[in-house]
């Protein structure tokens, strides 16, 4: 395997290992806890999704992909409960398919390849890399949360206490 096939399949395993964590924090949290706000100056569950999805489609779809870029990024933080969590569960599992099937197509050869995503100019491997390195910031802000609201231990790390894991990618 070369070093891009390695970046890109480990990229598509750790996108859809943190897209599987939020899923599941999704289906923990009720209405209110998803658009619950400690204070004007934090964000909801619901808008990191928001944020992420928007994040995804104009870094990945749109910069690597080449669809048109229509994200309204304020809207992603205004919101305030416009969707179930049912809804955000479907929204961010759509715009992470098109993410992913474009990674899992993309030839290897255009991550060298410059582009240019909100003002900056960048390779395609790091615009893949910072949309891994802020769907993980996220989750982690997702997680944390859920655990607040539930009082649960989600068992994503179950599997250290084992003698062997089970996940793929750490």
């Amino acid at each position: 395997m070369t070093r891009g096939q390695l970046f890109l399949n480990y990229s598509i395993q750790k996108l859809t290992q943190l897209r599987t964590r939020i899923l599941t924090c999704l289906e923990k949290l009720s209405y209110d806890d998803v658009w619950n706000r400690g204070g004007e100056n934090e964000n909801a569950v619901g808008n990191l999704v928001l944020h992420l999805c928007g994040n995804v489609n104009q870094w990945i779809v749109s910069g690597v992909g080449g669809a048109p870029d229509t994200r309204m990024r304020d809207q992603e933080f205004a919101a305030r409960g416009e969707l179930q969590p049912a809804d955000l569960t479907a929204r961010l599992t759509q715009t992470t398919n098109k993410a992913l099937d474009l990674l899992r197509t993309l030839p290897e050869e255009r991550l060298t390849e410059s582009i240019q995503v909100q003002g900056y100019d960048l390779s395609v491997l790091e615009g893949i890399y910072h949309v891994i390195e802020h769907f993980a910031q996220h989750t982690g802000q997702i997680v944390l949360l859920t655990k607040h609201y539930t009082g649960e231990d989600l068992g994503f790390y179950r599997h250290l206490t084992a003698h062997r894991h089970r996940e793929r990618t750490p």
